[in-house]
C-alpha cells in the first residue's frame, strides 16, 4: 500500500463547519505538516486546488525544500493552463526537488468556480478538452509534437527542452465518475482515483476502468480518497467522530448541500447521494461514515475505527484493486502522528522509496518519535476544497 496524507491549504481546525477550533493557514503550519509527512513515512501528500485554498503548485515549491523523501500530488488543470506550460512546470518542479512530483488531473465540477477562471464549457466538452490536453501534455514530455489542430487545442512545435527526472513524465493521477472520466483514466492515467464509496461501488468502478484500458492496450492503477478517524478502541473513533461534527448546524448543511447541488460532478453527486444531506444513517458501509461530506466538497467520507478495524476496511478496498490511500484528518498535524502510530504497523507499506530507513525499526515496533510542534491559531475559514 501506498499512503498519502493531506496539505490543508484552504485551513484546518478540531471541527467541521465553524470557525472554533480552527488554525490560520500560515507557511509554518504547512510546513510542520509537511515535515511530519515527511519524517513518518507516508509516501507523499496531496495539495488541494480551486479558489478556496492556497495555489497549489506555489505552496508545493515552497514546501518541497522543507522536505527530503516525500512526494508532492499537485493538480494539472486543463482549461486553465496550455499543455506545453503545464509540462515545463512539471519538469522544472520534478528536476529541481528530486524526483518528487506526482500529477493530479483536475477537469472541475463547479461551474461558478469554472466560471470565473474563465472556462466557459459543459462536462463532457471539459473531458474532451482533457483528452486533447493530455495527448499533447505526453506527447510533449515523450518526443515532442510537430502540430496538432484540436477542438479546443491546437499547437505548433510543442517540445521540453529540460526534461524531468521521472521519465517521460511524472505519474498522471485522475479521478472522475462518469463515463466521459473513465474514458479519459483508461487512455491517459496511470493511477485512476476514486472518492471513499463502499467497497462494491469501488469494485464496479475499477473493473469498469481495468476493462476499458484493456481495451486501449494499457494497465492502470488504483487509488482511494479518504478522511480518517482512528483511534485505540472503535467506541474512542466514533465518539470523535461524532465530536467532528458537533458545531454543525442545519442550516450550515442545508446551505453546503444547496451549493454543492450546482456542482455537474457525477462523483459529487454519487457523494451527495450517500447520506442526502441527513444525519441519520451516516455510516453507510461498515465503519464508513458520510459525516465529513455534510459540509464538505468531495471527499466526504471517512473510515472510523481502531487501527486493527482500519486496517481491515483497507485490506478490503486493497482486494478489489486499491492499492493508494490518500487520506486526511482534522486537524492534519496531530492526526498525521496518530495514523502513523497506531495504523502503520498494521499495514504493509510502501514508504518514501526506501529513502526512510531511519524509521523502520520505530515503525515495526509501533513507536514513532515526534519532534514536531504543534499549531494552535486561531482560524476564521469554514469554506474547504473538493479534493
Amino acid at each position: 500500500m501506498k499512503i498519502f496524507w493531506f496539505i490543508p491549504s484552504h485551513g484546518d481546525g478540531r471541527y467541521l463547519g465553524t470557525a472554533i477550533g480552527g488554525r490560520t493557514t500560515s507557511h509554518d503550519y504547512l510546513t510542520q505538516i509537511a515535515r511530519a509527512v515527511d519524517s513518518l513515512g507516508y509516501y507523499g501528500a496531496l495539495l488541494p486546488t480551486g479558489r478556496s485554498c492556497e495555489d497549489a503548485w506555489v505552496t508545493a515549491s515552497s514546501l518541497f525544500p522543507h522536505t527530503k523523501r516525500m512526494r508532492f500530488l499537485v493538480a494539472l488543470r486543463p482549461g486553465l493552463m496550455s499543455p506545453g506550460l503545464a509540462a515545463r512546470m512539471a519538469a522544472t518542479f520534478d528536476r529541481l526537488s528530486g524526483g518528487r512530483l506526482l500529477l493530479n488531473v483536475v477537469t472541475g465540477g463547479d461551474p461558478d468556480e469554472l466560471a470565473g477562471d474563465g472556462v466557459h464549457l459543459s462536462h463532457d466538452d471539459r473531458y474532451r478538452l482533457t483528452d486533447e490536453f493530455l495527448h499533447i501534455f505526453r506527447k510533449t514530455c515523450e518526443t515532442g509534437i510537430d502540430r496538432y489542430d484540436g477542438e479546443f487545442i491546437k499547437v505548433v512545435g510543442s517540445k521540453l527542452l529540460f526534461e524531468p527526472v521521472q521519465r517521460p513524465y511524472p505519474p498522471l493521477y485522475f479521478g472522475g465518475s462518469s463515463n466521459a472520466a473513465i474514458d479519459i483514466a483508461a487512455k491517459h492515467v496511470q493511477v485512476y482515483l476514486t472518492w471513499g464509496e463502499p467497497v462494491a461501488a469501488v469494485k464496479e468502478k475499477v473493473d469498469i476502468v481495468r476493462e476499458r484500458a484493456a481495451k486501449e492496450g494499457r494497465t492502470v492503477e488504483f487509488g482511494i480518497r479518504l478522511h480518517v478517524i482512528v483511534r485505540e478502541t472503535d467506541r474512542e473513533a466514533w465518539t470523535d467522530a461524532e465530536r467532528l461534527i458537533s458545531h454543525v448546524d442545519e442550516a450550515t448543511i442545508r446551505a453546503s448541500q444547496q451549493a454543492l447541488a450546482k456542482h455537474d460532478s457525477e462523483g459529487q453527486r454519487r457523494m451527495r447521494e450517500l447520506h442526502n444531506g441527513s444525519r441519520q444513517s451516516l455510516e453507510i458501509a461498515p465503519n464508513l461514515w458520510a459525516g465529513v461530506g455534510l459540509v464538505r466538497g468531495g471527499a466526504g467520507t471517512a473510515l472510523v475505527g481502531s487501527a486493527g478495524t482500519v486496517a481491515e476496511r483497507m485490506e478490503e478496498y486493497r482486494s478489489v484493486g486499491i492499492e493508494s490511500f490518500i487520506f486526511s484528518g482534522y486537524p492534519h498535524l496531530e492526526e498525521a502522528y496518530q495514523v502513523a502510530e497506531l495504523l502503520f504497523p498494521k499495514l504493509p507499506i510502501e514508504s518514501q522509496g526506501g529513502l526512510n530507513q531511519g524509521i523502520v525499526g520505530d515503525q515495526l515496533s509501533g513507536r514513532y518519535r515526534v519532534g514536531e510542534v504543534i499549531g494552535n491559531a486561531a482560524h476564521p475559514e469554514v469554506k474547504h476544497a473538493a479534493n
